[in-house]
């Protein structure tokens, strides 16, 4: 038998040592760092349109809720000015709808002004849910739950507030993350 060269051996626990030592480095690597869509002061930006959107549709949301209660559990709208069918002025207050016909003529139905400004208003909220994903590139199930926070009655609130603490732990967290122009 022949034995192995003293140099042969010491290469090969080298090399055994080398890619020993090169694995922890590969997975040091392997957690890629943490990237934001923009710098962290129009994160910051986007963050609080996010929260002004949130409760003021949040809160037409309730109100839509109160509305539809009120029209279809009470076949009664709001209706602010116009005139009764005696002729008698009306200010302010629930009309009752019978098949479909108000018993006040002009005015403004204030139900169905809670309808059309709720509906713009999610559609701003939408559009600041985008913007907010979009600078954070979160996945696209996070635009998913944020969204439907203008669709189900006091989930604006929840949601806005747990996006708000993570928004702001993620930029504390990295500061170095922002794109830079």
């Amino acid at each position: 038998m022949t034995e192995p060269n003293n140099n042969e051996s010491k290469t090969a626990e080298s090399k055994a040592a080398g890619s020993r030592a090169a694995a922890p480095t590969a997975k040091a690597k392997a957690t890629p760092k943490r990237r934001f869509g923009g710098t962290p002061a129009q994160i910051l930006s986007a963050l609080k349109f996010y929260k002004v959107l949130a409760y003021a549709t949040g809160t037409m949301l309730l109100l839509l809720v109160v509305e539809l209660v009120l029209r279809y559990g009470f076949q009664s709208v709001l209706v602010a000015g116009g005139t009764d069918t005696a002729g008698a002025p009306h200010g302010l207050g629930l009309v009752n709808i019978d098949e479909g016909l108000m018993a006040v003529t002009g005015g403004v139905n204030l139900s169905t002004m809670v309808l059309i400004i709720h509906g713009w208003m999610y559609v701003v909220y939408l559009i600041a849910d985008f913007r907010l994903w979009t600078l954070m590139r979160w996945p696209f199930g996070k635009l998913i739950l944020i969204a439907l926070g203008g669709v189900v009655p006091f989930l604006s609130f929840i949601v806005e507030g747990k996006v708000h603490k993570e928004v702001l732990a993620e930029v504390a967290a990295n500061p170095k993350a922002g794109k830079r122009y």
